[in-house]
């Protein structure tokens, strides 16, 4: 098997096009379009990866992304680990475990301090035991109206242990996802939201950031239900407005927020400090 980091050219995209294609036929969105935004347009550097090739067959990928965040305080560059699939015809050869620390490592020699992702139930056992990723805690999913953070939370961010450090530059690439695109508005607490639709009737995606940022193109948050699904730090308060937990029957499965560090400084988050929302990971 050869092992090779994972590239940005048109023909790799199409390989990986296939490969997910294979591997979840639902999830119709992982095209060469999509992987093109999400690997090579992405302002905080192209994607960091390996493949394993078996002569011109594609085995398996795994795929992270870079992208900037403050944790514990410090402005730092971590990676989001994302895009797994090892053909079904490869499986059983420890690939993914083999793709996973090499990719780790190749991101610890460009100096990303760690790396983070969403697990659903059933994969995050095997990141913790396999891949020495920690289990920092489930994702709130919460429908309701009503504001996604408190009027305060700017003066609190002080307290937040892990949370993405957005641009102008980084959110309007994350807005721009061809096929899940977000859409921002002006929060009543002068800040930032961002929503997106879910698929489900007047029920959209809904993320906040504290701050405003320059230059970005605001308009209506829109009418409807908000789904929250991420994490608010305990020293910014609950939600306000009517908020009820997502039943069970709109989810796919529980997610779980789990961090790795790289660099050996780093500190894994705590639970209760931590700010983070679907803009954050790549759930819609």
């Amino acid at each position: 098997m050869d092992i090779r980091p994972a590239g940005t050219a048109p023909e790799l995209l199409r390989h990986y096009q296939s490969i997910f294609a294979k591997c979840f036929p639902q999830a119709t969105h992982l095209d060469a379009a999509y992987l093109e935004w999400l690997y090579v347009r992405n302002p905080a550097g192209p994607v960091i990866g390996l493949d394993a090739w078996d002569g011109d067959r594609l085995a398996a990928h795994y795929a992270c992304i870079p992208v900037a965040a403050i944790v514990g305080g410090q402005a730092c560059r971590v990676m989001l680990s994302l895009n797994t699939a090892t053909d079904p015809d490869y499986q059983g050869q420890g690939l993914f475990t083999k793709l996973a620390e090499g990719t780790y490592a190749a991101g610890d020699e460009q100096g990303m301090a760690a790396v983070y992702g969403v697990a659903n139930a059933n994969s995050t056992p095997g990141f913790l035991r396999k891949l020495g990723f920690t289990l920092v805690g489930p994702l709130d999913a919460k429908v309701g109206v009503g504001a996604l953070l408190p009027e305060r939370a700017s003066s609190a961010l002080g307290d937040v242990q892990f949370r993405r450090d957005w641009d102008r530059a980084s959110l309007q690439w994350r807005c721009a996802n061809p096929h899940r695109g977000y859409r921002l508005a002006r929060s009543s607490a002068g800040g930032t939201l961002a929503h997106a639709p879910t698929g489900k009737p007047l029920l959209s995606a809904f993320a906040a950031l504290p701050e405003a940022l320059e230059g970005l193109g605001y308009g209506s948050s829109g009418l409807g239900m908000r789904l929250h699904l991420g994490m608010v730090p305990r020293s910014m308060g609950a939600l306000k407005g009517a908020w009820f937990e997502l039943p069970a029957r709109l989810r796919s499965s529980p997610l779980n927020l789990i961090f790795r560090t790289l660099d050996g400084r780093t500190q894994v988050p705590a639970t209760d400090a931590v700010l983070f929302s679907v803009l954050d990971f790549d759930a819609f």
